[in-house]
């Protein structure tokens, strides 16, 4: 049996990148997920695994894409503004097909905005927060426990696909303590990069490699777009991910990611005691989205409810999801201010008409 940790969903998140392998991290800390610098300053170099402090989160995420054009396994955190100075170079590491994991322990904004949790940076992490056609794996862990399983996860996926993947936390996850178990098991996937990284000498192509965002030839980046697309459908095939609740016999559908999915299930509980038929799909991936399954139970449900903390982001998605069929309602807080279970209810009793 696992042994069991009590620790930050920071420090998870960092124990668990060291247990999957990590080459080397490039941050720079910003509340609330400093912690994840912290724990990687004290044990990384003991480790001999490449540590830097760097400068700012441009420098940060412009060194993840050096290291992890070396075909190596990297890493970066930030909160919420960080992530905003990153967009650039998380464009260009998109374009370039360079593997790497990236973390947004979300805070309230916009602007510098407060350090309490927050999922107001939805649209920043699924429709692409730099320029261009690109996308993220984008997965949202709900737990202490899921944000060390997700580190994994993300890692494997991002060397499978070549792609950035992004972990969506937030303050509030980043910052509770919890038990955590760490995988045993863990075996990393072969993954040999000398056919495309830059780890010196010539190719298994037969030619220098040569790793570029820069295409000056518009026949060339739409070629490059194309090939991308053609990935993108690949995972949106093969790699949503979601957890459904109560949803066989509901009445009105909850859909929540993350910390709002925690309360969320526990309003499910607290309603059915009431005798209201509501039920939850929560998206462990929001890109891609669980599109299909949110369609196939719009046929079965009156309504769908996005619970988010924010103002509404992710309820564009649900609806296109429905493409109009049923109602989609939006309950939310912001500026860092949690949800209600007691406001979720009378929301759902109001869309049941009960």
């Amino acid at each position: 049996m696992a042994e069991k940790y009590l620790m930050k969903g920071n420090e998870a998140l960092a124990e668990a990148a060291i247990r999957a392998g990590i080459d080397g991290y490039f941050g720079y800390p910003i509340t609330p997920q400093s912690e994840v610098l912290e724990y990687f300053s004290k044990w990384l170099p003991r480790k001999g695994i490449a540590y830097v402090q760097a400068e700012s989160e441009v420098s940060a995420i412009n060194m993840v894409y050096g290291a992890g054009g070396c075909g190596k396994r990297i890493m970066t955190s930030t909160s919420s503004p960080g992530f905003s100075l990153m967009q650039e170079g998380v464009s260009y590491i998109a374009c370039a097909q360079i593997p790497c994991v990236l973390v947004n322990v979300q805070r309230g904004g916009p602007g510098l905005g407060t350090i309490q949790p927050s999922q107001g940076d939805y649209f920043q992490a699924v429709k692409g927060g730099g320029h261009g056609d690109y996308r993220l794996i984008v997965l949202t862990p709900n737990s202490v426990q899921e944000q060390a399983d997700m580190v994994y996860k993300a890692f494997d996926l991002s060397e499978k696909y070549l792609n950035p993947v992004l972990i969506l936390s937030d303050g509030a996850l980043g910052q509770m303590m919890e038990a955590v178990e760490f995988k045993e098991d863990y075996v990393k996937p072969s993954f040999d990069p000398t056919s495309w990284a830059t780890v010196g000498g010539v190719a298994k192509r037969g030619k220098p490699v040569q790793l570029t965002s820069l295409f000056i030839e518009p026949e060339r980046m739409e070629a490059k777009n194309f090939e991308l697309q053609v990935k993108y459908k690949k995972i949106e095939e093969n790699e949503v991910d979601y957890e459904l609740y109560h949803m066989d016999d509901a009445e009105l559908g909850f859909i929540a990611y993350g910390l709002s999915s925690r309360i969320a299930k526990k309003a499910v509980d607290l309603a059915r005691e009431q005798g209201l038929k509501v039920g939850l799909i929560r998206p462990k991936t929001v890109w891609p989205f669980p599109t299909k399954i949110i369609k196939e139970y719009s046929k079965k449900v009156k309504a769908y409810l996005s619970i988010e903390m924010s103002v509404g982001q992710m309820i564009e998605d649900v609806k296109l999801a429905v493409e109009c069929k049923i109602p989609v309602e939006h309950y939310g807080k912001t500026g860092g201010i949690v949800l209600s279970t007691d406001e979720i209810i009378a929301k759902a009793r109001k869309m049941l008409g009960k």
